[in-house]
């Protein structure tokens, strides 16, 4: 397990959220995406989701400087009535992957969208195959909520979406204030 600092995002961190993302767009299926996304489109995302309210952090490798990882939270649907529910994003780099460095960007990743005011978590994990990726999130409190089966085709295969749910703060236990 490597040593990691987590931040929040900036546009010099692009480049590397771009590389990562690219790879898993080509060779993965955590995205459903299937062209991965330039710098500039990428850089414009970035700027959405802060200047929304939404956390977006990276995990930088101690001393390295490079960046091992990246997570967001963004809307989890457009209508006002979510507007108090988020879906997490998480993307590890290739080479770095089952060192922990997902969970540790979940767990931070959730402190901040508690500290925000937001009160549920939404997982939409592509592919029921992504056993890493739901076990890091049911070791962070999720909950396996359904399976939309057969919903994606990507790499010549159908895949399936695995939704897990997490309560932030007080949850549903009141109304949002």
């Amino acid at each position: 397990m490597c040593t990691l600092s987590i931040r929040p995002a900036a546009a010099a961190d692009i480049p590397a959220i771009t590389t990562i993302y690219a790879h898993a767009v080509e060779h993965g299926t955590a995205s459903f995406e299937i062209e991965p996304p330039d710098e500039p489109e990428m850089a414009r995302r970035l700027r959405t989701l802060l200047e929304n309210g939404y956390p977006y952090l990276v995990a930088e490798r101690a001393g390295a400087g490079a960046i091992a990882g990246y997570a967001y939270a963004g809307a989890y649907r457009a209508r006002p009535a979510y507007r108090w529910s988020v879906e997490d994003s998480i993307y590890v780099a290739p080479d770095l992957q089952r060192q922990r460095i997902g969970s540790q960007l979940l767990a931070r990743l959730i402190e901040e969208a508690q500290r925000r005011g937001f009160l549920q978590m939404i997982a939409v994990i592509g592919d029921s195959a992504q056993t890493p990726s739901i076990a890091v999130h049911a070791g962070a409190g999720f909950t396996h909520i359904g399976t939309l089966r057969a919903v994606g085709f990507k790499h010549g295969r159908w895949l399936d979406t695995v939704l897990m749910q997490r309560a932030l703060g007080r949850g549903a236990g009141a109304p949002p204030s």
